[in-house]
């Protein structure tokens, strides 16, 4: 095979190959914005596990990407141009971009049936009467909600906040919207998994040990 036809068909094999695990696999997420911090910053590259839930139920204490279109945006926000949006899809392979606008990274609280409630007499938010012990993730100084909250978490759905709780609109900023603030398992494009850029901060993560308890289920 000529080398002129032979270049380009191994590089149109190897995008196939990138796109059906972007796909399918794993998914590289760009961290917009400091509602994260100090676990993610602004900028880190984060791999999105996509088969996580595909084998596996998702659970209180995971970081999620998820589509946030009729729970955190309009579900009739606009499209971008086709120019601009095959652009961001294109760059979100490879971890330039983002590949929609609309996707968002936070920490699920609760989820399906839970109560989560802000503030017991200690200040700590509580899920179904237990309270969280959030040292270990939440950013320096905040408290764990700056207003007091509560929320019956219907099934199918999840209540998530962002670590940076002063710097993070979450399911508390949209307790009066059309969603309730929840987000919709459906919604859920996978779990985040790894920092994979800049080099300096590669790091995975476990679960935060407050949510290994096996007494949330007991109603208080």
């Amino acid at each position: 095979m000529p080398a002129w036809v032979e270049l380009p068909l191994l590089v149109a094999v190897a995008m196939v190959v990138v796109l059906a695990i972007n796909s399918w696999v794993a998914q590289p997420f760009v961290i917009p914005s400091g509602s994260m911090e100090n676990t993610l910053q602004v900028g880190d590259r984060v791999l999105v596990n996509k088969l996580a839930y595909r084998f596996g139920d998702i659970k209180r204490g995971d970081m999620i990407v998820f589509d946030g279109k009729g729970s955190f945006t309009p579900d009739d926000a606009d499209e971008p141009n086709p120019v601009t949006g095959a652009l961001n899809k294109l760059g979100g392979v490879f971890g330039f971009t983002n590949p929609d606008d609309s996707d968002f990274v936070k920490r699920v609280i609760g989820i399906g049936g839970d109560v989560v409630k802000c503030c017991d007499a200690q200040g700590r938010v509580t899920v179904n009467g237990v309270p969280l012990d959030e040292d270990d993730y939440l950013y320096p100084g905040d408290k764990p909600s700056e207003f007091p909250f509560e929320a019956e978490v219907p099934k199918g759905k999840l209540w998530v906040m962002g670590d940076h709780r002063s710097n993070s609109a979450d399911s508390r900023e949209h307790l009066g919207d059309p969603g309730g603030g929840m987000v919709p398992e459906s919604r859920v494009i996978g779990r985040a998994q790894w920092i994979i850029w800049p080099l300096g901060r590669i790091q995975g993560w476990d679960r935060p040990k407050t949510f290994e308890r096996s007494d949330f289920d007991r109603r208080g």
